[in-house]
């Protein structure tokens, strides 16, 4: 399990993929090898294998911690309505707002994947704004920015992509997103 860590965490997921699966078969119920094993999954873009792993440590502990991680599989296999109805599941579980945040983005996502830019917008926003904004509001106003800017509405992107500036310069691309829509 060490080794499938530390090659997870250096991003080579092939490697940690083969040693995950050797300590699958011999610990099947450990919540900490299905979640190696369904995060490897989704790394390497095996989106029903991830899925899986991740639903079974769901039924194993209970946490909705990845379940923004299994609504991503689904919507990258297309199954919109699967996407929110795991999201109703995640709202209805008071989840931190980490992991909150991380869902809203899934929603939004599989709402402008389809053309829905209004609706993945009213699941974005109102975007608070926050004078000590954790790497969470960041991410939220990234997506938010980018979808107005999708949309149209150039005034309310250049807004969130400033936002993101001025509390960090380097974050994202957000810089020069923000350059090229003045």
């Amino acid at each position: 399990m060490e080794l499938a860590a530390n090659a997870y965490a250096h991003d080579r997921y092939e490697q940690a993929l083969r040693e995950v699966r050797a300590v699958v078969d011999v610990a099947p119920s450990s919540a900490t090898v299905r979640e190696l094993y369904g995060l490897t999954l989704y790394r390497l873009g095996r989106w029903r294998e991830a899925a899986r792993q991740l639903e079974e440590l769901h039924r194993l502990t209970g946490s909705f911690d990845q379940h923004p991680v299994i609504a991503d599989c689904h919507r990258a296999m297309g199954h919109h309505r699967r996407v929110e109805a795991i999201y109703d599941e995640l709202r209805r579980s008071s989840p931190s707002p980490d992991v909150l945040v991380e869902g809203r983005l899934v929603l939004a996502g599989t709402k402008a994947d389809r053309g829905d830019l209004a609706g993945a917008i009213e699941v974005l926003a109102p975007a608070p704004s926050v004078a000590h904004p954790a790497q969470r509001h960041l991410r939220l106003w990234y997506a938010l920015a980018d979808i107005y800017e999708r949309a149209g509405d150039v005034s309310r992107a250049r807004e969130y992509f400033l936002r993101i500036v001025r509390h960090d310069p380097d974050s994202y691309d957000a810089a020069e997103r923000l350059v090229a829509l003045t």
